[in-house]
């Protein structure tokens, strides 16, 4: 493990939220970070589907961490803004959420993101954000 994957484990690790969501970080590389949840019951909206809510931190930790990639030296990141589009009802075994950098400057990042919902190896998707992170002090 790099030092970069070491740092976004270590940050990863701290959040409650996403123990709770039982969320794990499944690959990081420069720009990209990608992260897993099983379906679970108490993850559920009324009609049985993963809630958007759910979802969206997945996919905002995703962006966030993609972002943390590329920030500079002494310096870790905190979501300024996102639009998420929640383009159909989160059915599924288990939830990929990507996060990918599209513009890296001085302070912030504009990252887009997914969020994949597989059935055995088939999957859709669920949603898509875009997100802008910025770049605090540590």
């Amino acid at each position: 493990m790099n030092d970069i994957q070491e740092r976004i484990t270590a940050s990863f690790n701290l959040q409650g939220l996403m123990t709770t969501l039982g969320a794990q970080i499944v690959s990081v590389t420069e720009g990209e970070v990608h992260i897993e949840m099983q379906y679970a019951e108490k993850l559920s909206q009324q009609h049985g589907y993963v809630h958007a809510g759910a979802i969206t931190s997945i996919v905002d930790s995703a962006c966030g961490y993609a972002a943390l990639t590329k920030a500079p030296t002494g310096y870790e990141v905190v979501t300024a803004e996102f639009k998420i589009n929640l383009m159909r009802p989160a059915i599924g075994e288990r939830f990929l959420a990507i996060g990918k950098v599209q513009s890296s400057g001085k302070l912030l990042t504009v990252c887009t993101g997914e969020v994949r919902a597989f059935t055995g190896t088939a999957y859709k998707v669920v949603a898509i954000m875009q997100a802008t992170m910025v770049y605090v002090r540590a």
